[in-house]
């Protein structure tokens, strides 16, 4: 038999957990095998469809990763496998659990139909390989080429921590 004592033990023993983010992405591709980025209104620079996890609504990464990219550009497709997982730490902030997921190659059709949130996002576009790095410093772009990487050699997920692969 639980008791309110028991609960509130454990409410504050949750509570004093450490804290962590979960963020999820999709990394899509065209035929030529360039990789689909985003223009955020709400900072500098690029990044890729998805976002945060809505983990205290119950969201698992996939969901989140697929929600947000149903959000952000308008194509509500299943992702495909696991390609990597990052250990992202930032100085001032909790780390973050970074999944990134096959978003697969899409067709000019697909392309034609992206359709931006407006309330987020300012353009898209594709990028080349070469260009990654100089589109989304650091762990990001590092975490791109480890799923670009993961693609062309059939290797299983990696492991990252700042983007650098640990195994």
């Amino acid at each position: 038999m639980t008791t309110t004592q028991d609960t509130q033990d454990f409410a504050g023993y949750i509570a004093s957990l450490p804290r962590v983010l979960a963020g999820a992405a999709a990394l899509f591709r065209d035929a030529r095998g360039r990789v689909l980025l985003v223009e955020p209104n709400y900072r500098e620079g690029w990044a890729l469809p998805g976002g945060t996890v809505e983990s205290d609504e119950g969201e698992s990464p996939r969901e989140g990763a697929r929600r947000e990219t149903a959000e952000e550009i308008g194509l509500d497709r299943p992702l495909g496998r696991l390609l990597a997982v990052d250990w992202v730490r930032t100085p001032g902030v909790p780390p973050l659990v970074a999944y990134l997921y096959d978003g697969g190659v899409l067709g000019e059709d697909e392309l034609r139909a992206i359709r931006l949130q407006e309330e987020e996002l300012l353009s898209w576009r594709l990028v080349e390989r070469e260009e990654i790095t100089a589109h989304l410093p650091g762990s990001l772009g590092r975490r791109v080429l480890a799923g670009l990487d993961v693609l062309a050699d059939g290797s299983g997920t990696a492991e990252l921590e700042d983007g650098r692969r640990v195994h």
